[in-house]
């Protein structure tokens, strides 16, 4: 307890810092004002927000033509995309300006075997390997992979087994559709 003589009762919480930690304080202050100072007007935004031009990423996305992938997985992720870039609706009335070209390479690995030889366990993976074109001057203008891994369990039953696969399928693609998309997101955004 506090005279009225003795001053205030409360003390600032930086005084009561030892002087190296305050000083370590004042630098991380200093350059985190620095980094934010850097980056300009042109360094940081949200990957949503309006670009320069008034629109988002999404609306970028209407751009693009998906081109078709082989196989059930593959029609699964140009689904996706497809949907996530128009929302199920039509695309722009514009040509395009892009073309997404998507390779696939699947693999199913067992991961549970017992001494029988009985496969209990496997993962379902999926390689895709994409390249943006330029519809314009027919040139590649961002290119990468993405993975994803799926488990699912085996069972006795034959339709079990498909289903758990298709599942396993089914996320496998969800996940890569989902990056494909980030990552094209974030390149349109910055492109202009």
């Amino acid at each position: 307890m506090s005279s009225p003589d003795s001053g205030p009762a409360c003390v600032s919480t930086t005084s009561r810092l030892p002087a190296r930690r305050r000083a370590w304080l004042g630098v991380c202050l200093a350059a985190s004002l620095a980094a934010l100072v850097g980056c300009g007007e042109s360094g940081f935004r949200p990957l949503y927000a309006p670009g320069a031009g008034g629109e988002t990423a999404s609306e970028k996305l209407k751009d693009v033509d998906f081109a078709l992938i082989p196989g059930r997985v593959g029609q699964r992720i140009r689904n996706d995309l497809i949907f996530e870039s128009t929302g199920g609706g039509y695309a722009k009335g514009t040509p395009p300006q892009y073309r997404l070209e998507v390779v696939l390479r699947e693999s199913i690995t067992s991961t549970l075997v017992d001494v029988k030889g009985q496969v209990s366990g496997a993962v379902y993976a999926v390689e895709a390997a994409f390249r943006l074109i330029d519809a314009k001057e027919k040139k590649v203008v961002f290119q990468g992979s993405s993975h994803a891994r799926a488990p699912f369990e085996r069972f006795e039953a034959i339709y079990s087994n498909v289903r758990a696969r298709e599942d396993a399928e089914n996320r496998a693609a969800r996940t890569i559709a989902d990056d494909l998309k980030t990552r094209l997101s974030a390149y349109l955004s910055r492109s202009t």
